[in-house]
Order: C-alpha cells, then sequence, then structure tokens
C-alpha cells in the first residue's frame, strides 16, 4: 500500500451519526464534534444476557433496525414489521458492567420496553444500554492515544473516516476478482462517521494530522474491518466481501484495512461541503 501526495480540493461529502451500535443511523448536513465522537453517535448499544456487546457479528438483522436520534439523546427504535419505540435516556443511577471487546465498561440500562422489543426483533434476550459519561467511562487504547482521551461506544475510537475515491478503487478490485457479482458495494458497509471526497485512492493511508472546517483530528491508526462489511446494511444478507479483497490488497499483518480511525484534536461543528485539509 502506497500513500498519494496530498489531495487539493478535498471536501467533506458525508457524516453519519449511528445513536445504537449496529442498528442503521441518519445522514445529517452538520454535526457537532465532541472529544469522544460526534454528538449522539454509538452511545447505545445492546449487550446479551452476560453484559457482552451484541452486534451485526452475531446478528446481522441489526442492520434493518434503525435508530433516530431525538433531542436531548433520546432514540426512536424502528423496524419492518414492528411498531416504532422511542427510548428516553435513563437517569445515571443503577450503573451495570458491560464488556466492549477487550473493555468493562460501566453503563446505564435503558429500560424494561426496550429490552422487550429489541429482544422480541431479533429472537434472543438483549438489553438496551446508554453511556452515560463518555469522558470518563472509556479511554482510547493508550498506545495510540494521549492522557485523558475517551471513546464513545464505537469500536475503538471516537470517529472513523472513509474516502470516496478509495472505495471506487476498492471495487474495481472486486469487479476484478472472483467475487464480482458481489460489488460494487455502497459505503454504508464500512459505518464512517465522515466521508471525504476530492483524494486519490487511498491518500488517507498517509495522513497523520487533518483539519476539516475548523475542526483538528489525529490520524491515531488504520482501520481494521471485521464480518460486519460482508452485512449488506438494506438486506441484513451476508456475503464474502469486501473482506476477500481486502485480503488481497489491503493486509497489514493480520488487519485487513479500509479507513481511518480519528481522535479530535480540536472540536467544533462539522458541515458537508467543509474543506478538508491534511496538516500532517
Amino acid at each position: 500500500m502506497t500513500a498519494v501526495s496530498q489531495p487539493v480540493h478535498a471536501v467533506l461529502h458525508g457524516i453519519h451519526i449511528h445513536p445504537v451500535k449496529s442498528l442503521t443511523g441518519c445522514a445529517p448536513g452538520s454535526a457537532a464534534v465532541e472529544p469522544w465522537g460526534l454528538a449522539g453517535d454509538r452511545r447505545w448499544m445492546l449487550v446479551d444476557e452476560n453484559g457482552k456487546a451484541v452486534t451485526q457479528r452475531q446478528h446481522p438483522r441489526l442492520a434493518s433496525a434503525a435508530a433516530e436520534p431525538l433531542p436531548g439523546g433520546a432514540v426512536k427504535l424502528s423496524a419492518p414489521g414492528r411498531e416504532p419505540l422511542t427510548v428516553a435516556v435513563p437517569e445515571p443511577v443503577g450503573a451495570i458492567g458491560a464488556q466492549l471487546f477487550r473493555d468493562k465498561v460501566d453503563v446505564v440500562p435503558g429500560g424494561p420496553a426496550a429490552d422487550t422489543w429489541l429482544s422480541s426483533y431479533l429472537g434472543a434476550a438483549v438489553r438496551l444500554v446508554h453511556l452515560d459519561e463518555p469522558a470518563v467511562r472509556r479511554p482510547i487504547d493508550p498506545r495510540y492515544a494521549r492522557p485523558g482521551e475517551t471513546v464513545s461506544l464505537a469500536d475503538g475510537y471516537p470517529l472513523l473516516l472513509t474516502a470516496l475515491s478509495s472505495l471506487d478503487a476498492l471495487n474495481s478490485l472486486i469487479a476484478g476478482g472472483d467475487l464480482p457479482d458481489e460489488g460494487p458495494l455502497p459505503m454504508d458497509r464500512f459505518r464512517p462517521n465522515v466521508v471525504v471526497a476530492g483524494t486519490p485512492p487511498w491518500a488517507e493511508d498517509g495522513w497523520t494530522r487533518i483539519a476539516i472546517g475548523d475542526v483538528v483530528l489525529r490520524v491515531a491508526k488504520p482501520c481494521g474491518r471485521c464480518v460486519v462489511t460482508t452485512v449488506d446494511q438494506r438486506t441484513a444478507e451476508r456475503g464474502r466481501e469486501p473482506l476477500r479483497t481486502l485480503a488481497r490488497h489491503r493486509r497489514v499483518d493480520n488487519d485487513l484495512l479500509f479507513g481511518q480511525n480519528l481522535v479530535p484534536e480540536r472540536t467544533g461543528v462539522l458541515h458537508v461541503g467543509d474543506p478538508v485539509r491534511i496538516l500532517e
């Protein structure tokens, strides 16, 4: 993988917020950047009876459910064939421990109505939980963080960036591979927070610090992709791409790379159309 020279006319093409981890989210025209991620992004998630995070890795059907952000941090859940349910932000009492990958995180139960709604939809016992104190609850991996930096319930970092040109390049590789019928793939397979346009393919591999509008972000590390990228976010069906092609063309050690993980250095508000500047 070789980084390409700095782009000249890069812009912010899209913003994506997923209020509930692994559910469909929304694409607003603007969003506030907080130290731990986009405002409202991945502040909720599902856990099983043992408190372990439940995502599309275990239940691809979550792709067909949606969470609409509401004022104050509440969410409106919807899914095919079900009446929508509005879930208010719970009072910050009665915290329980949840396991999110290697991290133990204190979260607050969302309430029995949400648990019943989601368990009935999935056909498995789950609970909806809320991250009440993102400023203190979950530190970023210290290998890639500065003291005091935290993250929401995202996989590991506050924001995930992808580039349209890199998706085009990946889709070209898929088209020339042995599973061309699985492409081209849309960007929602990668569940990014920010999507940039106007860059050469894979240019983001060489970035270490960028500005989007007035927001300054540090590139922490490339994003290693998982089986969630093989889930069609519209049908919830699972295939083999893009992991098959990433394994052939974008493997570094044990990681299959697409996108970059970001940590805010200066917060602010992002707007679609903001210029993207490569600082380092």
